[in-house]
């Protein structure tokens, strides 16, 4: 299918086709391309792909195929002429294979939205595959057309260019049955030499379908159609032509909605659009046109134009700091683009006043004096009464910008430390993924506390490194990071992992996954308490839930669905006598709460298993469990009880699949007490941070929790100690107050010398109440004095012995040091 020479003799099933290392998720069934662009050369990640368990590769360098296949006899490699063009064929060769109804999008702006609101219409009817997100490109779409199934009934699929010469191969990839065009505008218009060019170009998707849908209205288009030679049906809408296939005769906006009459091939009907800019107005009628070409009933297209929601990685509404209402559009910027992002910006003012913050815009095809001129035109029509302009080409053209109050920079950082503050106002971010305009949103706190929390990274490593070598070579570990990173901070403790290379990192929540992505980790990421409101923030951050009940389960479904997303990856979690979280692997009429069936012999796993099989939003990547008592040789029976539970319900899963899903169930104390049960990964959590679960020892001591000596003073015998006099001494003591309190982690419980530090290496009762900021010790027989270190816990004294003093867990010590101390790393 590919024409290719196969190196090596490996045999194998391939369900995944991947282009970017960083998106590996079911290495055993991968299929990657090392495609070389002018910015990456995928070669150089064969290696890497390789240890986390790629076998298959396409390559088109006859001396890389053998110096890889030579060094590694169990992979499997298919030399090509040219990557890029053997994914290509390899795509349209599936795409073949299907005789459905296949629509390819294209046009300047409206792709994503036309092609996420027809699968809102369309989905509840007919089971729908669709360009995931903005697949659109000359490698998305071969991506895109790959996921087509023996169970789609319509396909939708988004194709986007930025030159001359793009288009046909992306059109024999689609060989779309209805070709659409969205509109034309000046987005890549630096690549074509007149608008024209840009529309015959893009109208090369539509040549060969058999049914056309553009807008009628646009001349350009109109001429274009004819010019190109499209062949098949004209399908058209226009506010004007009372001809046209679909004519709009009727618009009423209102303050929340916009009524649409229409009249179709003859047939008349309406509906009620939730929204009233003008670009979503536009946008549906498009989506009505081809609906309704499909077969969809005037009554269905006002049920499903009514309920239609914001497609995802579009204009965002956030309320801000100071009153101030933001707009994020940051998703596009061109002339087009930003006509509409103020038009709604004006619809959402509320009496205040208007700021835009633009960057440079770039690939606009005009003449920047023309450009910048139209964009101040704009922007005074809109009512914008301060202006952000950063990038050189607005410094340069500033003096075309007639806006009373203006501001230039360079650029974003420059922004970001300016004084400029805005208040009480409705801001637009208009800016080029380039600009990194997400700066501007976000917050930054300079903490500064003289307690500090020491992370040893070192000891991060040797204790990894302790586990690994209880495991076997080809098993997979998670480490734990939630909690930020059991108070370690999660991000420096996530790049060493990452460095160190483990499969998997798991956090609590999405907010968690989140702080990584942001901070550059790229590994996978595993949430371990998705929430409800989270869900579109584990799509935007490529972060994996766990799946626990069918509440969560159908959540995610409908939250993929929305977002155009398929195969996105999940982890499956099993109660086997936990009894926290978790499908039931128990036939018990009891055990059927979360599937609402209560009173029946419930097969949660038998429901589980035919819901996932009638979907393609999710995909499982993994199952698991926890042991209840791994850590207790009490409780190993119960232990091999609950082993024995999830052998056979994670076997039953994965036999309803064909791909490889990853069973795990061994924590820290399982990888040292239950050997046999590590099966294909283990989840590294207490261990990783130097305390062996099993009797409380320590491995390498990780943290070390400091503090100085603020003060030093003389209290006579008699006299009390802090809030309501708790403790009082009886002879002439030396007390040093330290600045270390509740707020920062330290238990209430170890005051009233229930508890001591370490001043110099020697022990250090904490007297009186502990209090917010502070607290008080007795330093009487130390030397020391102010400015002194004080350890709170750490190398010298273990965090057991806190906890032990607590009547506690380490977890519980070590989670509890708050965000507002300071961490300091050194390896």
């Amino acid at each position: 299918m590919t024409g290719a020479e196969l190196r090596g003799s490996q045999e194998g099933r391939v369900s995944f086709l991947l282009t970017d290392s960083r998106s590996l998720c079911f290495p055993e069934e991968t299929l990657f391309f090392a495609l070389r662009t002018k910015h990456g050369d995928g070669r150089r990640y064969m290696e890497d792909l390789y240890r986390r368990g790629v076998r298959h590769f396409v390559v088109d360098d006859r001396e890389t195929a053998a110096e890889f296949s030579a060094s590694h006899a169990d992979a499997a490699l298919l030399l090509v002429d040219d990557t890029r063009r053997a994914l290509q064929r390899l795509a349209r060769r599936h795409r073949e294979k299907f005789d459905i109804p296949v629509v390819g999008i294209t046009g300047s702006n409206g792709k994503t939205v036309v092609k996420e609101w027809l699968d809102q219409l369309l989905g509840s009817h007919v089971t729908v595959t669709r360009s995931p997100r903005s697949y659109n490109s000359q490698i998305g779409v071969p991506l895109s057309v790959w996921l087509l199934s023996s169970h789609t009934d319509i396909a939708l699929i988004e194709a986007g260019i930025s030159e001359v010469g793009e288009m046909q191969a992306l059109a024999d990839i689609i060989q779309p049955t209805i070709g659409v065009i969205t509109s034309l505008g000046t987005a890549h218009q630096e690549n074509f030499e007149t608008m024209e060019e840009k529309c015959s170009e893009k109208l090369l998707l539509l040549k060969k379908a058999s049914v056309v849908v553009y807008p009628a209205d646009d001349s350009t288009i109109e001429k274009g159609i004819s010019s190109v030679g499209c062949q098949g049906e004209h399908v058209a809408w226009s506010a004007e032509n009372p001809e046209a296939a679909l004519y709009i005769n009727k618009v009423t906006r209102a303050e929340e909605h916009t009524t649409v009459g229409y009249s179709f091939k003859g047939t008349r009907g309406s509906y009620i659009l939730p929204f009233i800019d003008e670009a979503s107005v536009r946008n549906s009628f498009t989506c009505a046109t081809v609906a309704l070409q499909l077969g969809l009933t005037p009554d269905l297209l006002a049920e499903g134009m009514r309920g239609l929601a914001p497609v995802g990685m579009r204009l965002e509404v956030i309320e801000g700091r100071r009153g101030c209402t933001v707009i994020n559009d940051s998703y596009s910027n061109d002339l087009n683009s930003l006509g509409i992002a103020l038009d709604f910006m004006a619809r959402r003012a509320e009496g205040k006043r208007e700021v835009l913050i633009l960057s440079d815009i770039d690939q606009s095809g005009e003449q920047p004096e023309t450009l910048y001129s139209k964009v101040a035109a704009l922007a005074r029509k809109r009512g914008v009464a301060k202006f952000v302009g950063i990038g050189s080409g607005l410094m340069r053209y500033r003096r075309l910008i007639d806006i009373d109050e203006k501001y230039f920079f360079s650029t974003t950082k420059e922004f970001v430390e300016s004084p400029i503050a805005c208040d009480n106002e409705v801001v637009l971010l208009k800016g080029a993924r380039r600009f990194g305009f997400e700066h501007i949103a976000e917050l930054f706190i300079e903490k500064s506390h003289e307690t500090v929390l020491e992370v040893n990274l070192n000891a991060v490593v040797d204790n990894l490194n302790c586990y690994r070598k209880m495991m076997a070579p080809d098993t997979k570990l998670v480490c734990m990071i939630k909690a930020d990173a059991y108070g370690a901070g999660a991000v420096e403790i996530a790049k060493t992992l990452q460095d160190h290379r483990v499969d998997y990192l798991a956090v609590a929540v999405a907010d968690e996954g989140v702080a990584l992505r942001k901070a550059g980790i790229t590994q996978n990421v595993m949430v371990m308490n998705p929430e409800m409101a989270a869900l579109k923030t584990l799509f935007d951050y490529e972060l994996e839930p766990e799946v626990y009940s069918f509440r969560l389960l159908e959540a995610l479904i409908r939250a993929a669905e929305r977002e155009g997303i398929t195969n996105y990856p999940v982890h499956i979690k099993l109660d086997t006598g936990m009894h926290r979280l978790g499908f039931n692997v128990e036939r018990r009429p009891d055990h059927c709460l979360t599937n609402g069936t209560e009173g029946t012999d419930c097969d949660e796993i038998g429901l589980l298993i035919d819901r996932l099989q009638r979907q393609n939003a999710i995909i499982p990547r993994s199952v698991f469990s926890h042991f209840v008592g791994s850590d207790n040789d009490d409780f190993d029976d119960f232990s091999a009880l609950q082993f024995a539970r999830f052998d056979q319900a994670s076997r039953r899963l994965q036999a309803a699949f064909p791909h490889k899903i990853l069973r795990h169930i061994d924590n820290s104390a399982g990888i040292e007490h239950f050997p046999e049960c590590q099966l294909d990964m283990c989840r590294l959590g207490l261990g990783l941070y130097g305390i062996n679960p099993r009797d409380n020892s320590v491995l390498n001591s990780v943290s070390t929790l400091k503090t100085t000596i603020l003060q030093l003073r003389r209290v006579s015998a008699g006299e009390s100690i802090g809030y309501s006099r708790r403790t009082v001494v009886n002879r002439e003591s030396l007390i040093a107050t330290i600045p270390i309190g509740y707020a920062d982690g330290l238990d209430r419980r170890l005051g009233n010398r229930h508890g001591f530090c370490l001043v110099n290496g020697c022990q250090a009762p904490y007297v009186g109440n502990i209090c917010m900021d502070v607290a008080m010790v007795d330093v009487t027989g130390i030397d020391c004095k102010e400015g002194d270190s004080v350890e709170i816990f750490g190398e010298h004294l273990p965090v057991t012995v806190l906890s032990g003093l607590l009547e506690t867990i380490p977890y519980e010590v070590l989670t509890g040091v708050s965000g507002r101390v300071k961490r300091v790393y050194f390896a």
